[in-house]
């Protein structure tokens, strides 16, 4: 059975850091998309940053500078290291693989839809 299961969320206050993981477990990823999207309530899902096996990452604009996506050698944990938060931030963060595909999209990584196993979320919260 797949499972996606993130940890790491909690409440920081604007500028300070979190790491969040993805236990991942169930299959090999070896050679598919991971990645972590973001959803605040009433608005859509959108892609933070994924990683392809090779360990090449994209991310979104807003997370450029800031936010780092790694794995282990492995593939069974996904990490995003959030640095310089911002109270625009705040989310529920997913974890979520793509085994349709052995590549990540440079035009197309975003789409929620691309990814079918996705972990139950863990939560953001960015104090001003």
């Amino acid at each position: 059975q797949v499972q996606l299961v993130e940890s790491g969320g909690g409440s920081v206050q604007a500028g300070g850091s979190l790491r969040l993981s993805c236990a991942v477990s169930g299959y090999s990823y070896s050679r598919n998309c991971m990645g972590w999207f973001r959803q605040t309530p009433g608005k859509e899902r959108e892609g933070v940053a994924v990683i392809d096996s090779a360990g090449n990452p994209w991310y979104a604009e807003s997370a450029k500078g800031r936010f780092t996506i790694s794995q282990d050698n492995a593939r069974n944990t996904l990490r995003l290291h959030m640095n310089s938060l911002k109270p625009e931030d705040t989310a529920m963060y997913y974890c979520a693989v793509d085994n349709w595909r052995t590549y990540c999209s440079t035009d197309f990584w975003r789409v929620p839809g691309r990814y079918n196993y996705w972990g139950q979320g863990t939560q953001v919260t960015v104090s001003s």
